[in-house]
């Protein structure tokens, strides 16, 4: 398993959207997550400035480059780019963090 981690942005006044659409995630995008191998997938909030925290686990992260194709995940970004930093192609800024320490 690899673990990967990342950095997103919340627009400001937007936290509690953010929040509420992760508590109601469609069932198609879930399944399509752990049919990708995602596992222990969690996203966390800095309140202080909407920055948003990712960590993941995936068994095969080339599995991942898929995603970005598949209509579903398409359809997500679509719906979630009103409420935070996103391309062009509505896909969240995702900065990918490097790991400097783990205590398994």
């Amino acid at each position: 398993m690899k673990r990967l981690a990342f950095r997103m942005k919340v627009f400001p006044g937007m936290e509690e959207e953010y929040q509420k659409r992760h508590d109601a995630i469609w069932p198609e995008l879930s399944a399509l997550l752990k049919e990708t191998g995602i596992s222990n997938y969690s996203i966390f909030l800095d309140s202080r400035d909407g920055s948003l925290f990712g960590v993941l686990q995936v068994a095969d992260a080339m599995k991942m480059d898929e995603l970005p194709q598949h209509p579903i995940m398409k359809k997500w970004w679509t719906y979630m780019k009103d409420i935070m930093d996103t391309n062009a192609d509505h896909s969240p800024v995702s900065i990918p963090l490097q790991e400097v320490f783990y205590l398994p």
